[in-house]
């Protein structure tokens, strides 16, 4: 396992703001680095995940950038839903966005589950969002999409202490990562004090919860804004198959592939990661 960087205990420590908005009864939490009033970079977690995701990433883009980061519903600090939806997320995004008054020159970040959120709200709210850089994540090739399993729901695991708690963390979908430190840090945002003990934020009943609405490749096609694509080498979640079948859909799509990157690729190439998007951000 890698030791912990300096620049990422600077980047740990530079604090954000927090604050809430009310989206259709809910109140939705996000984090923010920098004031209004330059271009806005919003970043959108992935399932199960939180804001403090960003917490090493985000603060290096602060002194360009009006700098934030949402916690969707049913995850992190913002509050459950009985019921969840693509639509409702973008609702969400833009809502954010409009709360924190983030300009209409902002660029979407988002990972994973997010990533398709994200692309919900571009296709939803033309408009409101200049570009959007999808990570891991995206519409993918039929033959890499997987069956939906049954959903098995059990009571919420309730954990004694918190060391416990942080000692049961994994990435989903599973994989290794070197940067334990990282690791360490979003566990230690995931867990939450109830009367019985410890546990994990997100709503265990999210996915039986979350209603299908619309088609991810109509709103991928329909964007007229600038996208692009970056995804983990080594992903086991995302494939250059599925990067070719977005660009087939989207042909002005810019995609990156990360060296050495599984799907949370930018726990497992932080530095290079941010370099690939600095790159991408100078072409906005």
């Amino acid at each position: 396992m890698s030791e912990s960087p300096d620049w990422f205990w600077e980047a740990v420590d530079d604090k954000p703001s927090s604050d809430y908005t009310e989206v259709e009864a809910v109140d939705i939490h996000y984090l923010s680095w920098s004031k209004p009033g330059r271009k806005g970079l919003l970043f959108v977690h992935g399932h199960n995940a939180h804001a403090h995701w960003w917490d090493f990433i985000a603060p290096r883009y602060k002194a360009e950038f009006h700098t934030v980061a949402i916690d969707l519903s049913g995850m992190g600090d913002s509050d459950h839903r009985d019921e969840y939806s693509a639509d409702r997320y973008a609702l969400e995004i833009k809502a954010v966005a409009d709360a924190a008054d983030m300009s209409s020159d902002t660029v979407l970040v988002a990972h994973s589950f997010g990533g398709l959120m994200a692309l919900r709200a571009m296709a939803s709210f033309p408009e409101r969002f200049k570009a959007l850089i999808l990570l891991d994540s995206g519409v993918k090739h039929p033959d890499d999409e997987t069956p939906r399993e049954p959903e098995r729901w059990n009571k919420p695991k309730v954990y004694p202490d918190l060391e416990i708690a942080r000692s049961r963390f994994r990435l989903q979908p599973p994989q290794t990562c070197e940067n334990e430190y990282i690791v360490k840090h979003i566990a230690r945002h995931s867990i939450e004090h109830i009367d019985d003990g410890f546990v994990w934020k997100f709503d265990e009943e999210l996915n039986s919860r979350m209603q299908q609405s619309g088609d991810f490749a109509e709103d991928l096609a329909s964007i007229k804004k600038p996208v692009s694509l970056m995804y983990g080498e080594l992903s086991a979640y995302f494939s250059s198959k599925s990067a070719q079948h977005m660009a087939s859909i989207k042909n002005d799509l810019t995609v990156i592939e990360l060296e050495d990157a599984q799907h949370h690729l930018f726990l497992d190439q932080p530095v290079s990661f941010m370099d690939k998007l600095d790159e991408i951000l100078a072409g906005y």
